[in-house]
């Protein structure tokens, strides 16, 4: 059988090495931007705030096409029955829940919460509750305005 040569014993270096690395120089990683995972990002764009941005703005689009009598409804199917009520806000808290918030024929408020898998919304055109006063987009706030619920407002 071959002699091996012995195999040279390192464990000695092991605690020596601040010493030796000592005047070294050392390398920074470049400055480079990682692109983001496509992963991530698909995650991201299922997130109740990039539904919310979304319904925003179509609502705000279809609100703008109205005369100033009318104003923005929804009109739920959702539940067995149709729902319709003046829509007057929507919220959401990440990672899947929208808000839907707003007032019935009668005036009584009413405030839809869904997962973002179950949203079917068809708007209509409702008459003004409020003719006199000027038109309010939907999901932005005045400054001096508070959301009608600090769990499910802006996020």
């Amino acid at each position: 059988m071959p002699d091996v040569p012995d195999t040279p014993d390192h464990s000695k270096l092991l605690p020596r090495m601040p010493d030796l690395l000592k005047g070294m120089p050392t390398i920074e990683p470049p400055d480079m931007l990682i692109p983001p995972s496509p992963l991530l990002t698909n995650v991201k764009d299922n997130y109740a705030s990039e539904f919310h941005r979304r319904l925003v703005d179509w609502i705000n689009t279809f609100n703008e096409s109205l005369d100033q009598q009318h104003e923005v409804g929804v009109q739920l199917v959702n539940f067995g029955q149709t729902i319709v009520f003046h829509l007057d806000d929507i919220g959401y808290w990440n990672p899947s829940l929208i808000s839907f918030s707003g007032r019935a024929e009668e005036g009584n408020p009413v405030k839809l919460i869904q997962h973002v898998s179950q949203i079917s919304v068809l708007l209509t055109i409702l008459p003004r509750r409020q003719p006199d006063k000027p038109r309010r987009k939907i999901g932005f706030h005045e400054e001096d305005e508070e959301p009608d619920s600090p769990a499910l407002g802006h996020q």
